[in-house]
């Protein structure tokens, strides 16, 4: 049977999606499907497929624009039985390092979701192409199969 992925995009400048476009694709490389979410609506995502948010932080420490209506409706969310991978994008210059994803990560655990593995939060003043760093980390850490 094949597996399916929803990813889901938190992002301001677009490097979040290119991230979620490169899990996309190393997800499609082995035999799964995905559907990308830039504009999440919690009622539009499978809650039986194992979800993959792909999230900036933006200001000081808000989520971006597009992931706010979703992050707002995880507050009264029911997703017990949710496998979910949180993939983060932050600057560590900022005292705010990742709390998008951070955020999100417990919304999504308050709502009942499981976590996979733990989070990825990755420093783009360290890695400058974080869609690099993400798809050798998701390889290595989230069984496709």
């Amino acid at each position: 049977m094949t597996k399916h992925y929803e990813i889901i995009v938190g992002t301001m400048l677009g490097a979040a999606e290119y991230v979620a476009d490169a899990i996309a694709a190393s997800l499609s490389e082995k035999g799964a499907t995905t559907t990308i979410h830039t504009e999440p609506k919690l009622e539009d995502i499978n809650q039986q497929a194992t979800w993959v948010v792909c999230t900036s932080t933006h200001g000081a420490g808000e989520l971006p624009d597009n992931i706010q209506g979703f992050a707002k409706a995880l507050n009264t969310a029911d997703l017990p039985g949710t496998q979910v991978v949180i993939i983060g994008l932050g600057d560590t210059s900022y005292d705010t390092f990742c709390y998008g994803a951070k955020e999100i990560e417990t919304k999504l655990v308050n709502a009942g979701a499981t976590l996979l593995t733990a989070p990825l939060h990755i420093d783009v003043l360290e890695h400058p192409i974080p869609e690099d760093e993400a798809v050798h980390w998701f390889e290595s850490n989230v069984d496709v199969a």
